[in-house]
């Protein structure tokens, strides 16, 4: 008996992802891929995104999750378009997915595609779905240890943004540690301290986040 249907699958995936990075290219379309263990704060981190940049970019939002469209209404109520993808039991967002989605929107009207992905610290870091870069969220109270729990999360972002720092008073998480781990995976990561709540550390993700985009169409031209 041959063991290779894993393989199979994610070469499958990867075939698919190819193919949705060409048509994002030709559009000049950029695309982030935001992971996080559920609670850790994507939609809340992708309000005040959508918040600072929607004056400068042209927006879209796709919501990954296994049921409901609880986050994808909070987003919808920022006026940009949103995409909810229902996995009904999945527990990531895949490349074929994405292209599913991708057609319900008009790419000449878009700079920037957020995809929020399932909450979950193991697949959908293997899933590439043609994003240009994965970036991950980690939320104080999950503790410093997920860096050596979910290496290849870490390995694959292009960011980490270490959430809920307003909590670090009333929780048992050592930051310094943390990024330590983060950056012995990953010596290209770039680390944001930053919460939600209070606002603090946002503006430097907001100016790192427009270079990558103002670089990549600058490439794109």
């Amino acid at each position: 008996m041959k063991i290779t249907v894993v393989r199979n699958v994610l070469e499958a995936n990867d075939r698919i992802a190819q193919e949705n990075r060409q048509l994002l290219n030709e559009k000049g379309v950029y695309v982030l891929n935001l992971m996080s263990s559920p609670g850790a704060g994507k939609t809340s981190l992708l309000e005040k995104t959508v918040s600072a940049l929607a004056d400068r970019f042209r927006l879209a939002v796709i919501e990954g999750d296994i049921q409901d469209t609880l986050d994808a209404d909070r987003i919808a109520a920022l006026g940009v378009p949103v995409v909810q993808i229902n996995t009904q039991g999945a527990c990531h967002l895949d490349a074929n997915m994405t292209k599913e989605a991708l057609g319900a929107l008009d790419l000449e009207l878009i700079d920037i595609i957020f995809i929020e992905n399932v909450g979950n610290l193991v697949c959908p870091a293997e899933f590439v779905v043609g994003e240009n870069i994965k970036v991950m969220i980690l939320s104080t109270p999950e503790g410093a240890d997920k860096p050596s729990k979910y290496p290849l999360m870490f390995k694959e972002s292009a960011a980490l943004i270490i959430n809920k720092v307003d909590l670090l008073p009333y929780v048992d998480f050592d930051l310094e540690m943390a990024k330590k781990r983060a950056l012995a995976l990953n010596p290209e990561l770039r680390i944001f301290e930053v919460s939600c709540k209070t606002g603090s550390g946002i503006d430097d993700w907001i100016r790192w986040l427009t270079l990558q985009v103002e670089l990549f169409q600058r490439d794109a031209r």
